[in-house]
């Protein structure tokens, strides 16, 4: 009798050990979205040194002072007033989860919390990519999930993602949030879509996505117990919990309900008006001179109300759409602050499906080249956010 030939397990075989399965799958989509970030921060390094700035402070500034600032010394007990009497801002208005993962790393690691931030930001974009690659995968192959880990990469914003900023922490969880719900998996859906909305406000889109699936499943299944249909019920309860835990202890903390709105209102100037604030501004950068910012942001706003149009003729999966478009909506409704709007689409990484579908089909010289030209893109604008822009990016 012949000697039966052995041959080597698949990679989904349990036989694999998991970190094998992990690396072999999301892997090559981590070290594109690494390498395409370092690219863009070493032109940052470069142009920081002939101008005389440090890398460091440029990468914790801004929202990554107030982050590890509530890392170092907590919250505030009020809403702090001028001497005028009006309102100032407030730390309040940011979320917990990201400055309590500054506070563990800050005490692993040396540097201090800014330090910590950015590590925190670094690591919490390789776990996004990871989620876009799984996502990218799940929808088509691993081809198409590592170009959306590149694309979201090399975003004309991408440098916030090198920043002590939480964008990076709340993608991260909302990707594989809704991976976990377009696999079904209830409770992993709703477990990291709590956590989201402990990280932004935006983890209120997350929490529509994942509260209407979940309605809709239990309408599906007619509200009843059997077959694991209970897990719909409990995703449904804690999907938005941890958005509301957070915006009533903000009541509480403030001794009024409406606290953490008045937060965002009179001491942000971030409330909701539907839109009429980004109009009037596009209006007036567009018939004015004004910052290459702001130009900027217009054509990203334009362009994302375009890729979501798009994604609805590709017949992406609903809660994907669902998700997108109401990030889309909070950018595009909020008032102020309209230099940051472009950032505030960040993880809506659903819009750039439609441009990783195209982009797997296109030969490897072009694809190349396409993210060669969007890399350097990225890192121009990223070197005159730091550089130049004196605002948040």
């Amino acid at each position: 009798m012949s000697a039966a030939v052995e041959t080597p397990p698949e990679i989904g075989s349990p036989a694999i050990p998991w970190h094998r399965r992990a690396l072999h799958a999301f892997g090559p989509a981590v070290l594109a979205y690494l390498l395409l970030r370092l690219f863009c921060l070493a032109v940052l390094v470069v142009f920081a040194k002939m101008a005389g700035e440090s890398v460091t402070h440029l990468l914790t500034d801004f929202d990554a002072k107030w982050y590890a600032g509530i890392a170092t010394g907590g919250y505030d007990d009020a809403i702090p007033l001028g001497p005028d009497g009006a309102p100032k801002p407030t730390n309040l208005a940011f979320f917990p989860l990201f400055p309590a993962l500054i506070l563990v790393v800050d005490l692993l690691l040396p540097g201090g919390a800014a330090i910590a931030g950015v590590v925190v930001a670094w690591l919490a974009g390789l776990v996004a990519a990871a989620g876009l690659a799984a996502i990218g995968t799940h929808l088509r192959d691993r081809r198409t999930g590592i170009i959306l880990a590149a694309l979201w990469a090399v975003l004309p914003h991408a440098l916030a993602q090198s920043m002590g900023y939480s964008e990076t922490l709340f993608t991260a969880l909302a990707a594989w949030s809704l991976w976990a719900l377009l696999r079904r998996h209830w409770l992993t859906a709703a477990l990291l879509c709590a956590l989201a909305g402990l990280t932004r406000p935006t983890g209120g889109a997350l929490a529509v996505a994942v509260g209407l699936a979940a309605l809709l499943a239990v309408i599906g299944n007619r509200g009843r117990f059997t077959d694991g249909g209970w897990r719909p019920w409990l995703a449904g309860a804690l999907s938005p919990l941890g958005l509301l835990a957070y915006i009533a202890w903000v009541g509480v903390r403030l001794g009024r309900p409406d606290g953490y709105f008045r937060v965002q209102d009179e001491a942000w100037g971030m409330a909701f008006d539907g839109g009429v604030f980004t109009l009037k501004t596009t209006k007036a950068v567009l018939t004015s001179q004004a910052p290459l910012m702001l130009y900027m942001n217009i054509a990203v706003l334009t362009l994302a109300v375009l890729l979501l149009a798009l994604a609805i003729t590709e017949r992406l999966p609903w809660p994907l759409l669902v998700f997108s478009a109401v990030v889309l909506a909070l950018a595009l409704g909020g008032e102020g602050y309209f230099h940051s709007k472009a950032r505030l689409l960040m993880p809506a990484f659903p819009l750039l499906l439609p441009v990783a579908f195209a982009l797997a089909k296109a030969r490897l010289p072009q694809l190349v080249a396409v993210l060669t030209a969007l890399a350097a893109l990225s890192a121009w604008f990223g070197t005159y956010l730091a550089l130049i822009w004196e605002y948040s990016p």
